[in-house]
C-alpha cells in the first residue's frame, strides 16, 4: 500500500533565460576554478568501480570535484534545473543509477540535470568530513546559478535531488543555508545564493543522533567521536523552519537500510511549520532503488509522480511562476 500526502502550494515569480552557447550534453565542469576548500585532496587515487553483472557505478576517492551537466533540447526546456547528490553512506557516490540515469531522465520532461560529485572516500579520517561535502553541495547551487544564462536555466527554479546520504546532503542544503561553513568564503562564486529553491529527497538519511537513522553516514560525516550533540546538530528534521523550500520525499516501508522514519520525521517537520510538499511511502522496494531495473515498481514509479508534483507547482512550465515560498529570493547575493 501507498501513503500519499499532499500539501498545498504557493507560487513566486522568476525569469527565463535564453541559451547561448554551450558544450553539447553531458559535459564535465570543475566545482572550484582553483583549489578545493576545507581540506587537503585525499592523497588516495579517486577510483570509478563498475563491475561486469554490478549494474551499480561507484566513484570514491574523489580528488576533483565536478559536476556532469545534462541539458534538455532547446526546444523542451522549462528553465528549471535540479542538483542531484548520489548516495553512498558519505564513502562512495552510486554514480549512475542515483545519478546520470536520473538526470537523462529529468532531461526527457525538460529540466536541466547537474549530478554533483562531491567528495567522499572509503577511507575513514581520509579529511571529507563535515563540512567538506556541504561546502560541494553549495558549490554545485552557486554553479548552477552563475550558468543559468548559458545553460537556459532560471535561477529562482533550482533544486536540488539527493539519495540516501546524499539525501541527507541535499536536506543540509535546504535547512542550513544560513549556517557559516570554515572555507566557504574562499569558494569562487561565494557571493552567489546557495540556498535550493525547492527539494527531492529519495530514501534519505535525516537524522545523524536516533536509532532509526543510519550509523554509518553519520560516522562517516562527524567521526565515530561525535558527541550526541553534535549529531543532533546535523539531524535535519530538527532544522526544518518555516522557511524551507517545498519539497518531495520518497520512501519504502521495507527499507531496512535506511528506515521510513527518516523521511517521515522530515515531513512531519515540514507540516508542523506549514512547509509545502509530498511524502510518497510505497510498502515495497527496500533501499537504493534509484533508476535500477531490478528496483520493481517503485523504481518505476517515483519519477512520474515527481514529475507530476514540479508540474503542479509550475516547475515545469516555460516562463512559469517558480516554485520558491519568497518571492525573489532565488536571485542575487546571500544564501
Amino acid at each position: 500500500m501507498r501513503l500519499l500526502v499532499l500539501i498545498a502550494f504557493s507560487a513566486a515569480p522568476c525569469l527565463t533565460a535564453q541559451r547561448t552557447t554551450s558544450p553539447t550534453p553531458p559535459f564535465d565542469v570543475p566545482l572550484y576554478a582553483g583549489a578545493s576548500p576545507g581540506t587537503p585532496i585525499s592523497a588516495v587515487a579517486e577510483v570509478f568501480v563498475q563491475s561486469p553483472n554490478d549494474p551499480i557505478a561507484r566513484v570514491t576517492h574523489v580528488q576533483t570535484p565536478d559536476v556532469r551537466v545534462f541539458l534538455p533540447p532547446p526546444a523542451s526546456a522549462t528553465g528549471a534545473a535540479i542538483v542531484i547528490f548520489p548516495g553512498g553512506g558519505y564513502s562512495i557516490l552510486a554514480i549512475d543509477h542515483e545519478g546520470w540515469q536520473v538526470a537523462q531522465w529529468l532531461n526527457t520532461i525538460g529540466v536541466a540535470a547537474i549530478v554533483c560529485k562531491y567528495r567522499v572516500s572509503t577511507i575513514e579520517g581520509a579529511s571529507y568530513q563535515y563540512p567538506v561535502p556541504l561546502l560541494d553541495a553549495r558549490q554545485a547551487v552557486r554553479l548552477t546559478r552563475d550558468h543559468a544564462s548559458e545553460w537556459d536555466i532560471d535561477p529562482r527554479r533550482v533544486g536540488v535531488l539527493g539519495f540516501s546520504a546524499g539525501g541527507h546532503l541535499a536536506s543540509m542544503t535546504l535547512t542550513m543555508a544560513a549556517d557559516t561553513l570554515p572555507g566557504d568564503d574562499t569558494a569562487s562564486m561565494a557571493g552567489m545564493r546557495h540556498a535550493p529553491d525547492f527539494g527531492v529527497l529519495v530514501y534519505p538519511v535525516i537524522s545523524m543522533h536516533e536509532a532509526w537513522g543510519h550509523r554509518g553516514s553519520s560516522n562517516n560525516l562527524l567521526g565515530q567521536s561525535a558527541t550526541q550533540d553534535e549529531r543532533r546538530r546535523y539531524s535535519t528534521e530538527l532544522r526544518v523552519t518555516a522557511g524551507t523550500p517545498p519539497t518531495f520525499l520518497v520512501a519504502t516501508q521495507d527499507d531496512d537500510a535506511v528506515p521510513v522514519q527518516n523521511a517521515m520525521a522530515f515531513y512531519a517537520a515540514m507540516t508542523a511549520r506549514q512547509v509545502p510538499g509530498e511524502l510518497h511511502i510505497w510498502e515495497k522496494g527496500g533501499h537504493g532503488f534509484g533508476m535500477l531495473a531490478s528496483g520493481g515498481p517503485v523504481a518505476r514509479e517515483w519519477l512520474p509522480k515527481l514529475s507530476e508534483w514540479m508540474r503542479g507547482r509550475g516547475l515545469l512550465r516555460r516562463g512559469a511562476r517558480g516554485g520558491t515560498r519568497g518571492g525573489t529570493r532565488g536571485l542575487g547575493r546571500g544564501p
